[in-house]
């Protein structure tokens, strides 16, 4: 099969204030014609660096390309001129980013900015552009494109601004897709929609896909060839089937045993730096991947007592008010949920975006005030709590928020963030004792206590979430609720934070409510299972009934999105 893309030798650098950093270290590999190459690697690792490479589009300065060849066609994209290079940009290669919110200009229609595309390379009037973008939108199953195309990128959901941005990319019949982390952030039934719609699509169009992602589970579905990078350079490459059959790197092993199954639950996920170390080389006698482990946390009602009871709760907002500010109608969000929560023990909230598990999480802890029911902690109902009360009753209940980025005031060091809560709380006499706790507490999340006057932009995403978590603990808290704390985390450093968790509610006696859409991650750190749904609690378990039989077709759904781990040719009958 002849190759479309072949990328020879390539070399990217950007200038920075410790000097050059070589995020690309000469790479080569190729992109058959229709077929999908995964490129797979952790944060920093230089995938995405590649992609933009390909399109032209690292930024100059810093970046720049330093050398090799990226041949289209033949052709070596790096010799054409800017003119040039714009006319094969969405017309022959289209890209579908990351983040579509910041990919799609706010101030413009959906339907504006892919009929732009159309006008741009297929010299199509307005009109018929429009009306293109609308069979467009149908392809790409967004539901009633006529209205649709009117929209703003705010008024549509995280998966419809994705599919937005594939109906984009497809316009104009591309020759090669490439698709960076276009699933990353999104709910596992979404995820499972727009892999099947991609796969079609390159039926349908015959194109070729580079498919970028950090989750090796997600290649197994889409992807014929895999090419593992680690720190700017390729470690491996080869057939699916070769790579999950039989893995040579030790980077690749590491990938491939951290992410949560539903098939095994071990008593902790192994990490990459089980299989290597710091230096790249392999570490002898480490785990077997192949070895299916189960493990079940016993649950006893006599040593746990319930610590949290919710009754009957209810959130709902008001959705449309008449002249006089009075409701018409309302979206509810919760909607009479009752739970049990044992101590030392964890409650797993899984559904999708939009079911109320956010929502619930923050009405228990009187973030947002309830509608109505009862929250009862300990005893006292949270609901009747004055603020003075719920003041001091959030020492013992804390929150870890789903974005790290946001959760840190970027004008603080590290040092004090951890800190403002022991001076809220009145917590040890001195400041050299709270810088003390704060070293200890940063020890204990797994970072150097000397990182304490850092700002928050010094660290990776998995670091920041490490300092969130400390900044949790400074109060010595009872009960935490982590708010999808591991969802937009490298899958490496997604299990050395599961792992941290389980660790601390070990040492520390903690309990936990954990929200996620993951119900393989949930399953691996729960106790029990909350499923919810429109607001409601469909259906609730222990983890191993849950996912082994699942009464509701809801939660069946839930389970079959998320992605397996095994290459679709290991599927297949064998003829």
């Amino acid at each position: 099969m002849s190759s479309l893309l072949q990328v020879k030798n390539l070399k990217v650098n950007f200038k920075t204030d410790e000097g050059i950093v070589n995020a690309v270290k000469g790479i080569s590999f190729e992109i058959p014609k229709g077929t999908t190459v995964g490129l797979v690697g952790e944060s920093g690792s230089g995938k995405s660096v590649s992609s933009l490479a390909t399109m032209r589009l690292i930024p100059t300065p810093p970046g720049e390309i330093a050398g090799g060849e990226i041949l289209f066609d033949g052709k070596n994209l790096l010799d054409l001129s800017e003119n040039e290079m714009r006319k094969v940009r969405g017309k022959k290669i289209s890209m579908i980013f990351q983040e579509p919110m910041t990919s799609l200009n706010p101030v413009f229609t959906v339907g504006d900015q892919v009929a732009e595309t159309l006008m741009l390379h297929e010299n199509l009037n307005k009109t018929d552009a429009l009306e293109r973008t609308k069979v467009l939108f149908n392809q790409v199953g967004i539901p009633d494109p006529e209205s649709r195309v009117s929209s703003y990128p705010h008024q549509m959901s995280g998966g419809q601004r994705q599919r937005v941005m594939i109906a984009m990319a497809i316009a104009c019949s591309p020759e090669l897709l490439i698709a960076d982390e276009p699933t990353t952030a999104l709910d596992v039934t979404i995820q499972k929609q727009i892999l099947d719609l991609l796969a079609d699509l390159q039926k349908e169009f015959g194109m070729s896909i580079l498919f970028i992602t950090h989750d090796l589970g997600v290649i197994a579905d889409i992807a014929d060839e895999v090419v593992v990078m680690y720190r700017g350079d390729i470690v491996e490459k080869g057939k699916t089937e070769q790579i999950f059959q039989s893995p040579q790197h030790p980077y690749t092993k590491g990938l491939l045993a951290c992410r949560p199954s539903l098939e095994t639950n071990p008593p902790r996920l192994p990490m990459v730096s089980d299989f290597m170390n710091p230096d790249g080389t392999e570490i002898p006698n480490s785990f077997d991947i192949s070895k299916k482990e189960k493990f079940v946390r016993p649950i006893s009602d006599t040593e746990n007592p319930v610590v949290l009871e919710i009754k009957d709760l209810k959130k709902h907002f008001p959705l449309k008010k008449n002249f006089f500010g009075k409701p018409l109608s309302f979206v509810k969000a919760v909607d009479g949920v009752s739970l049990k929560v044992r101590k030392g023990r964890t409650l797993g909230l899984v559904g999708e975006s939009g079911c109320g598990k956010t929502t619930l999480g923050r009405t228990v802890l009187r973030l947002i005030e309830p509608t109505a029911g009862d929250i009862v902690y300990k005893g006292q109902n949270l609901v009747d709590a004055t603020k003075k009360e719920m003041r001091d009753l959030r020492r013992d209940l804390q929150i870890i928020f789903q974005d790290p980025y946001a959760s840190l005031n970027p004008r603080m060091t590290v040092g004090s963030a951890i800190m403002e809560p022991m001076i809220i709380h009145k917590l040890y006499d001195s400041k050299e004792k709270r810088v003390e706790k704060a070293k200890e507490l940063l020890v204990k999340c797994g970072l150097d206590g000397s990182v304490i006057n850092r700002y928050p932009h010094e660290f990776s995403g998995g670091q920041r979430q490490r300092i969130c978590i400390a900044r949790a603990l400074a109060v010595e808290p009872e009960f935490i609720i982590c708010d999808e704390s591991v969802s937009a985390l490298d899958v490496s450093v997604q299990a050395q934070i599961l792992n941290l968790l389980l660790d601390l509610q070990e040492e520390m006696g903690l309990t936990y409510i954990f929200i996620s859409h993951d119900l393989a991650v949930v399953k691996f750190i729960a106790d029990e299972i909350a499923v919810m749904n429109h607001g409601e609690v469909v259906e609730m378990s222990d983890c191993i009934s849950i996912y082994e039989k699942p009464e509701q077709d809801y939660t069946k759904r839930l389970l079959s999105a998320i992605p397996k781990g095994i290459p679709k040719t290991m599927l297949q009958p064998q003829a």
